[in-house]
């Protein structure tokens, strides 16, 4: 079952990067010296995605149209065609990654997909996982420091993920679901009878947790570097990593 097409969720009202993102969405602000999106399509295309929906606010899809276009800046890694596809869906209010996910059901039309949360920064390669995927779901996970601010798992010994805490106040592990997701063309059923949480949004757990039940939601551990790009602190310091990788000196 290979997976052509993925999601990118690049909307939120991005209040820890308050004032910049008044002017702009966080997932245009740069890591070093491009866009943080660019670093999501990159590592898309890099895995052989030829199909991207961007999903943003409505306040902001001139800009990514306008920095993006059509794909235009990206060739596909197989086959012959001259780019990837670019398209964009409109998330009118901040209710939550489901769904954001939701609105991309028409465009990944019972296929496969991945879900990618665009202000995650990883430098694992995702080939191997997006051509090798199977069926259920996939969710890549990553050790953190301050496990209280991340959805964060608790895996069996076969890497069956076992349960997912939304942001615990007593977290169980310090694992955190990375912000790439692979699904299978039964997530958006999944969906249908899902209400808003407490905070008011459509959360991806409660998807993931429907596969837990069918114990069919696999973990991945993330091996390179993880960052999540949501505060100035962490785009500071993403952006030195990228310029001290690159071999690049200040002049």
């Amino acid at each position: 079952m290979h997976i052509r097409k993925a999601v990118i969720l690049a909307g939120g009202s991005g209040t820890r990067l308050h004032p910049v993102t008044r002017a702009t969405n966080k997932h245009l602000l740069p890591i070093y010296d491009q866009p943080a999106i660019f670093h999501a399509i990159d590592k898309l295309v890099d895995a052989g995605i030829t199909r991207i929906m961007i999903v943003t606010g409505p306040d902001h899809l001139d800009d990514f149209a306008h920095v993006l276009g059509s794909g235009q800046h990206w060739k596909p890694k197989y086959g012959k065609e001259k780019q990837i596809q670019i398209t964009y869906g409109i998330q009118n209010k901040p209710n939550g990654i489901a769904q954001g996910l939701f609105i991309a059901k028409e465009y990944v039309n019972e296929e496969p997909c991945v879900l990618y949360l665009g202000d995650n920064y990883i430098e694992d390669d995702l080939e191997p996982y997006i051509k090798n995927f199977k069926d259920g779901a996939t969710v890549f996970l990553t050790r953190v420091k301050d496990p209280e601010r991340f959805g964060i798992a608790t895996i069996g010994k076969d890497g069956t993920v076992l349960s997912i805490e939304e942001k615990p106040k007593k977290p169980k592990t310090d694992l955190a679901v990375a912000g790439i997701y692979l699904y299978d063309e039964t997530v958006f059923a999944k969906m249908a009878d899902q209400k808003p949480s407490v905070r008011g949004e459509y959360e991806i757990t409660y998807v993931n947790n429907k596969y837990i039940k069918e114990r069919k939601l696999r973990a991945v551990m993330l091996k390179k570097e993880w960052f999540d790009v949501g505060t100035f602190d962490s785009l500071l310091e993403v952006s030195q990593h990228v310029k001290n990788k690159r071999g690049k000196t200040k002049r």
